[in-house]
């Protein structure tokens, strides 16, 4: 079927329809549209909506009347339409919907520059999920918050010190639309802060086959100072950010429910979110006349908490005197339970009136599942919380991980696709992730340096009008910036470093001897140039500290040619970093980066990371697709640690990054280097990526989730009553329980264990009894599970029985009680435990 205008207007229709829609920006088939309405300004904000606002109407209808411009809109609308008719992986998987909703909840969403309303990591993780929830058709659904301000813009000033800039974000220019009633009338909705009504507008934004919801408080029923709680991203003090997550939270779940929206699976993407878990249980309190204990109950099987947080420190944590002022009448008269019941929720000691209030402690109370973000992320999170599972193994803290990937299309240059859909086909990131990997082993060597080449050229290409860009604002004379095209070299290895600077990132690493340092970049044979990006938080002053340093070395540098900082590090400038640069560097202090995804950017455009055994870097590494820095334990903030690794850097580019890098054989082409390129493109591009991590949310959690959740809400809550009263009989007769006589024989290959256990009055149905004992090395716990005997003649006593191979020690193991039942998340929702001896 071909799209068919008829009066002009209808022309002007489907350019709104596609600029309206974010899959722009990651299937470029309407760049060249954007790029015929006005080139400089495509060039400036690739906001196609924008654009549309600004142009002159005069040539928007010169255009529009133009029959190779129509057709050109008939044929991206011919291929949505064909995509939209198309089934996707999920509905190719699932005929039959095991779910029809995802709420997924963040407070930052890094879709596009054209709407600013992330700062970095986690909203790229939200971003890049989104986007891949569209490709593969899962149907997720995004709750966010729109920001007035969003995060800060970074300016490098005359003296190298960042300034902080706060431009507006005009809704009038940003890729949204008003969410509205039928009948035209704007959708507002109203949470209670306290003394007040905050009325709350509500925005769409559409993501391929996925909506993005967002709220502002930018309202003018609102009094003054409470419609700027949505002015800025991760601004104000405790009160603002307080106030911004009720609104996430609290107005998040009502948004959705006024939308006629009923997620089965809730996913708190980081506690900011978990103020929804109390909304949700409040909805269907009202809904189903339940109590808050049992509409918790049913509800938490349907919710899934994402921890991105390496540190204690790291979690929001709000006073008790904030909490009582924001929720007192909230737990009375919405949850109608004690402020004091409500507070406990959020502390590791319930009854410790003085503890603050944790919102990841919430977040972990009110859902069915937790899991941290890359595999040594997930061990961290277990250490972190072992405290709320007291006497349980760290390892069976019920924390478990789903590593970040991302969103490939976003992150790959035009010569990489080209290659890739060469060797893989368009689809490539919607079919077998495995093949992907046969596919990409075949290109030959001087096809993958091509690819790297260009896009090597291409960024050398960014960075000079980048660089006019920057120093003509600081002042710069006109002989100043006609030397920015002597800067970089398009032959000349090129490593990037782009994040955040803050000082556990170690920004600063590769300055811990600059002579050294200088040595590298300047070599007459074997030079290296090195491209710098981040921003520190306007209230951190060691971080600006750190971009300050870089500058001074930079400025008063013979290698000022061969260095760059690029101010205002953004989504933009971070596709262009990573599709250039040859090495990634990332210098972390284990374990402080949960996951970081930025080197996982560089994978598809053939880039090399050379990174701290950290995050994602732990599982990935081997020394076929990179290099590595530290020796995979912590270390803390040690100084000579710290040096250490800055030596162990220098070492491994002068000895194997660069002499590989510049090893050519008689065609030119560095063959040892295109090896490892390939390996890490064909390993870990697909094992990294968004479409790998969505789908394994969706089969490791999103499905079981949901289905317990449907469980628990069916039979007239059958299921829930049933797990409340089992988890009452435990709080009451749990510390009767006591272990009796045990006796251990072992004969040829076997122990035998016999165990009694004097129940007090537990239901011996509600427990269970385990032999115990720890794996060797990183491998899992051994768990038996015991044979219950028949009671003992006149004893409140049972037997347990179990026979297991001798291939250990008798001694290795332990009789335990455990709590069971075959709907509970144990120890999640049952943290008891009892141990023989």
């Amino acid at each position: 079927m071909e799209p068919e205008f008829t009066p002009k207007t209808s022309v002007m229709e489907a350019l709104t329809e596609i600029a309206l829609n974010m899959r722009w920006s990651w299937n470029h088939a309407a760049d060249q549209l954007w790029s015929q309405l006005d080139p400089e300004l495509w060039e400036l904000t690739r906001n196609p909506w924008a654009m549309l606002q600004t142009v002159s109407q005069e040539k928007l209808m010169k255009l529009t009347s133009d029959e190779r411009f129509q057709a050109s809109i008939k044929e991206i609308l011919k291929r949505k339409m064909g995509r939209e008719q198309s089934a996707s992986w999920f509905e190719r998987t699932y005929s039959q919907p095991p779910f029809t909703k995802v709420a997924y909840f963040c407070m930052e969403f890094m879709l596009n520059d054209a709407l600013p309303i992330y700062s970095g990591g986690l909203g790229n993780v939200a971003g890049d999920q989104l986007k891949a929830a569209s490709d593969l058709g899962v149907p997720i659904v995004g709750v966010g918050l729109l920001y007035q301000v969003g995060y800060f813009r970074q300016h490098i000033d005359a003296e190298g010190r960042q300034q902080a800039l706060y431009p507006f974000n005009d809704p009038g220019q940003l890729p949204i639309r008003p969410v509205r009633y039928a009948n035209g009338e704007w959708l507002r909705i109203s949470i209670e802060l306290p003394g007040f009504r905050l009325w709350l507008r509500a925005w769409e934004v559409d993501a391929g086959r996925v909506k993005l919801y967002l709220l502002d408080t930018n309202d003018l029923a609102n009094l003054p100072e409470y419609r700027g709680i949505t002015s800025e991203l991760y601004g104000g003090g405790p009160e603002v950010r307080i106030s911004q997550e009720q609104v996430l939270g609290i107005g998040g779940w009502k948004l959705l429910r006024a939308l006629g929206i009923r997620p089965e699976v809730c996913h708190l993407n980081e506690g900011h979110a978990a103020f929804a878990v109390l909304e949700r249980a409040r909805d269907l309190m009202e809904e189903e006349h339940l109590s808050f204990e049992a509409a918790l109950t049913i509800t938490r099987a349907g919710n899934l908490f994402t921890t991105h947080t390496p540190v204690e420190a790291g979690f929001d944590r709000f006073a008790p005197s904030l909490m009582e002022q924001h929720f007192r009448h909230y737990a009375q008269d919405a949850l109608h339970i004690p402020i004091d019941e409500l507070l406990a929720l959020g502390r590791q000691n319930p009854k410790d009136a003085s503890e603050p209030f944790s919102m990841a402690l919430l977040a972990m109370r009110g859902s069915g599942a937790v899991n941290g973000v890359s595999r040594l992320h997930g061990s961290v999170s277990r250490h972190l919380f072992q405290n709320i599972f007291p006497r349980w193994p760290e390892k069976e803290v019920p924390i478990g991980y789903v590593t970040n990937g991302v969103h490939v299309p976003i992150w790959d240059s035009d010569a990489a696709d080209q290659l890739w859909t060469e060797a893989c086909g368009k689809q490539r990131w919607d079919s077998d992730l495995k093949k992907i990997a046969e596919d990409i082993r075949r290109v030959p060597d001087a096809r993958l340096w091509y690819m790297r080449t260009a896009s090597r050229k291409t960024l050398v290409d960014y960075i000079r009008r980048r660089i006019t860009r920057q120093i003509a604002g600081q002042g710069a004379s006109d002989e100043e910036i006609g030397t920015v095209e002597k800067i970089f070299d398009p032959e000349t290895l090129t490593l990037g470093f782009a994040r955040r600077f803050a000082t556990y990132k170690r920004p600063n690493l590769l300055l811990k001897d600059p002579d050294r340092l200088l040595a590298i970049l300047t070599n007459k044979t074997h030079p290296v140039q090195l491209v710098i990006a981040g921003k520190a938080h306007p209230q951190d002053t060691q971080g600006q500290l750190m971009i300050q340093q870089w500058i001074e070395f930079i400025r008063h540098s013979p290698a000022r040619s061969q260095v760059v900082f690029l101010s205002d590090y953004d989504m933009r400038m971070t596709e262009q970093l990573v599709q250039g640069v040859d090495v990634w560097l990332n210098t972390p202090r284990r374990p402080w980066e949960a996951c970081g995804t930025s080197g996982m950017k560089v994978l598809v455009n053939g880039g090399l990371n050379l990174s701290e055994l950290d995050g994602w870097w732990a599982e990935a590494y081997t020394p076929e697709v990179g290099w590595a820095l530290g020796d995979g334990s912590e270390h803390g903030d040690d100084p000579a640690f710290d040096a250490a690794d800055a030596e162990q850097l220098y070492t491994l580019l002068e000895t194997q990054v660069i002499p590989e890098f510049y090893k050519r054989d008689e065609s030119g082409i560095p063959v040892g280097w295109i090896h490892r390129m390939r390996e890490s493109m064909a390993r870990l591009t697909p094992a990294f990526s968004a479409t790998r991590c969505v789908r394994e949310y969706t089969e490791k959690h999103y499905l079981p989730l949901a289905a317990a959740y449907l469980r628990r809400s069916a039979d007239a809550h059958g299921t829930s009553r049933s797990l409340l009263n089992w988890q009452h009989h435990l709080a009451e007769h749990w510390s009767s329980l006591r272990f009796g006589e045990m006796q251990v024989l072992t004969e040829e290959n076997e122990h035998c264990f016999h165990v009694q256990v004097c129940l007090e009055g537990m239901d011996p149905d509600a427990i269970q009894v385990e032999l115990y004992a720890d794996a060797p090395g990183d491998g899992e716990p051994v768990r038996h599970l015991m044979v219950r005997g028949e009671p003992l003649v006149g004893e409140n006593a049972v037997s347990y029985l179990a026979f297991i191979p001798a291939d250990r020690p008798a001694t290795d193991f332990t009789p335990r009680i455990i709590p069971s039942h075959t709907e509970a998340f144990v120890p999640l929702e049952a943290a008891q435990i009892l141990w023989h001896g």
